[in-house]
């Protein structure tokens, strides 16, 4: 049986001493370009993990780690569930997922049960939470991953970087001579307000193209939403000739409601999307979308836990790139 590496064997393998190891971990201490590059390759190369069990004995804290994401049903947070826990289960942690549904009183709830019930560390997917909420779990030193659109403060943060990708789905809707961009965007009072609309709104721009308040619907991020705000779009005076959404389930139900008014998709209106869920490729037309790679997003989530646990105190952020699948929907 492998022994566990320790601090030391990095220290040895790094040519540093242990105190600079744990300043790299920690944060606590600035450390040379070089002679951190030297430390953070010598942890990747030998596996460096911190004890969980020895953690536990500790800190008193649990082996279980709670991910709580707005809706579970959604392939998107299926995929980064199974992605963390993988990812996870060899350091002797346990995934609990916690579904919110989106609302505001459950997501707190959540958060403070993790606090009560001393788990090893938290990543959430917020909908309706304000940076305040994470108080609680700062002042119990309960490391936290986010993962969204948008900074909740001096927390570890994962978050789409798709500028590139929303341009070129830009570009192939301006490309199918569409000009008249809508938008299927998520409710006002969804945390951090609606960074993809504003993306689109601001890139459209380069494209000539403008997206004006009445060619914006709102609603919850479900099929439901979806087919209703479609609906809205093609009662207006002057309908769009291309939607984007702010999620695949919602482009479904957007799809779904083009069936039953007799919109061509995408001879009459092109349709985009947003994640790539598993589902994507199988709706007929194949939805065109900018895809937010879950796995990756759940594989970055972990390293951050990880480094929490093993010392580090400085948030950091990881920028996970979107990429844009042409399908047959535009």
């Amino acid at each position: 049986m492998r022994e566990r590496v320790t601090m030391a064997d990095v220290a040895r393998a790094a040519g540093v001493s242990s105190a600079t190891v744990s300043y790299v971990l920690s944060g606590k201490r600035p450390v040379a370009p070089e002679t951190r590059a030297a430390v953070e390759t010598a942890i990747e190369e030998l596996s460096f993990t911190v004890n969980v069990t020895a953690r536990s004995l500790r800190t008193g804290r649990s082996s279980l780690v709670a991910l709580i994401v707005p809706d579970i049903a959604n392939p998107f947070f299926a995929q980064l569930a199974a992605t963390l826990q993988e990812q996870l289960r060899g350091l002797g942690l346990h995934v609990v997922v916690c579904d919110t549904g989106a609302r505001r009183d459950e997501e707190r709830a959540l958060l403070a049960e993790a606090v009560h019930q001393r788990f090893a560390g938290v990543v959430i997917t917020p909908f309706r939470l304000k940076p305040r909420d994470f108080k609680p779990l700062a002042d119990a030193g309960m490391p936290v991953v986010v993962s969204a659109d948008v900074s909740f403060g001096p927390i570890d943060l994962v978050t789409p970087d798709a500028r590139v990708a929303t341009r070129q789905a830009l570009e192939r809707v301006s490309t199918a001579q569409r000009r008249r961009i809508a938008m299927i965007a998520g409710p006002r009072d969804a945390t951090g307000g609606d960074p993809r609309l504003e993306l689109l709104r601001s890139l459209a721009l380069q494209f000539g193209m403008s997206l004006p308040h009445e060619l914006v619907v709102r609603g919850e991020h479900t099929r439901e939403a979806g087919a209703a705000g479609f609906a809205t779009l093609m009662n207006r005076r002057y309908p769009p000739d291309a939607v984007f959404c702010a999620n695949d389930v919602i482009a479904v139900g957007a799809m779904d409601q083009a069936h039953e008014l007799g919109v061509d998709i995408p001879g009459d209106v092109a349709l985009i999307g947003h994640d790539d869920a598993s589902f994507a490729s199988l709706v007929r037309p194949q939805l065109t979308t900018v895809r937010y790679p879950a796995a990756e997003v759940g594989r970055s989530a972990a390293r951050l836990l990880i480094e929490r646990l093993n010392g580090r105190q400085v948030p950091k952020t990881v920028h996970v790139k979107a990429e844009f699948v042409a399908r047959s929907s535009v």
